[in-house]
């Protein structure tokens, strides 16, 4: 909106001409969507504490974890204002890439609102029924894949990391695997979703390295020195995840251990979803196993765990799953796990961008 009321004025003030630049706009959404976070936080716990809408324990969850029953939820509510509202303000709104990340937001906020809504209302940890929320992601992600498959120019290859020029043509099937990014993202960042900060931490490292893939891909001279795809249009996107990790630094201030509000379905969902389609938009589907490498550590070994379980009649490779469970009951400390996890998030997002140059 910003973009749009003050940028034509460049003509007659050339102040109003650094909103034509992509690193000012990305700069500022962050500062914006933080600052809305700072503001709007405190009123939202209020209302939330006001209203009852807390935190239900899964019953067999680790003891310690009791303790948390009651905390105010839904903090995702906040995150996704913010990052809205920074996003209306700053982006170039003409950009189809935008609203399609918009739009998937939007419904996996949705799909997250209503898995928290039934908590609250049944007074348990139980919210849509397993199968009901996968039909669901997978109709919201259906939709901004097929949408995303027929936009003119929009290639179906598929990138390889490591390999210089290894592009495979997928054709019709990429709407597939753009399916499966997306609602594998959105459930893995909600597994990783169990610790005071544990989620928010790792997605700041993830979404902060999209960020600067997205500048890189949407650059047409650094793509080609580079030697990635240059996706036209893409750098728009390097704002929208400018104003994600403005309203997730927010959101932590208050999540910190120990935690004043928990994200919620409606937070998470919709955070891994969005960073899922980011991961699409640019052409980095595969690099997202590697950038976000604790949200695959937390999802497989539930698929592990599950799987062992069944196979076995009841035996178990963890102590409980997702995997920071199991650490805690190893007697590592609740900061401690949290912390960790991060300092993994932060090489693994390193190493990932060190594939710029290793191909």
């Amino acid at each position: 909106m910003l973009y749009h009321l003050l940028y034509p004025l460049h003509a007659v003030f050339p102040v109003f001409n650094v909103f034509r630049y992509i690193t000012f706009r990305t700069i500022y959404a962050v500062l914006t969507a933080m600052v809305i976070s700072f503001i709007v936080a405190p009123w939202f716990i209020r209302k939330v504490k006001q209203f009852q809408i807390r935190q239900y324990i899964r019953e067999d969850g680790p003891a310690s974890h009791h303790a948390k029953a009651g905390t105010p939820t839904m903090g995702g509510g906040f995150i996704l204002f913010s990052v809205f509202a920074s996003v209306l303000l700053w982006c170039d709104l003409r950009n189809v890439f935008v609203w399609i990340v918009l739009f998937v937001g939007v419904g996996f906020g949705l799909i997250g609102f209503a898995d928290d809504y039934l908590k609250i209302k049944r007074r348990h940890n139980k919210g849509l029924s397993g199968r009901a929320k996968i039909l669901l992601q997978i109709a919201v992600a259906g939709a901004a894949s097929i949408f995303l498959y027929a936009c003119p120019d929009y290639g179906t290859r598929l990138s390889v990391p490591f390999f210089k020029g290894v592009h495979i043509e997928l054709g019709a099937a990429y709407i597939l695997v753009m399916m499966v990014v997306i609602v594998a993202t959105s459930n893995a960042v909600n597994l990783t979703d169990g610790l005071d900060g544990l989620a928010i931490g790792p997605y700041l490292f993830a979404i902060a390295t999209y960020l600067l893939l997205c500048y890189l891909v949407g650059h047409s001279r650094l793509a080609a020195y580079l030697q990635i795809p240059y996706v036209a249009g893409a750098g728009e996107t390097t704002v929208v995840c400018g104003a994600l990790v403005g309203a997730g630094i927010g959101f932590l201030w208050f999540n910190a251990y120990p935690a004043q509000i928990f994200m919620g379905d409606v937070g998470s969902l919709p955070l891994g979803a969005v960073l899922g389609t980011v991961a699409i938009l640019i052409k980095h589907e595969l690099l997202l196993i590697l950038i976000g490498g604790i949200f695959v550590l937390e999802a497989v070994s539930v698929i592990m765990q599950v799987g062992f379980f069944k196979a076995t009649g009841g035996r178990r490779i963890f102590r409980m799953a997702p995997l920071h469970h199991h650490f805690e009951l190893k007697g590592w400390p609740e900061p401690k796990v949290i912390v960790r996890f991060w300092i993994i998030a932060a090489v693994l997002s390193l190493i990932a961008l060190s594939t710029l140059k290793l191909r």
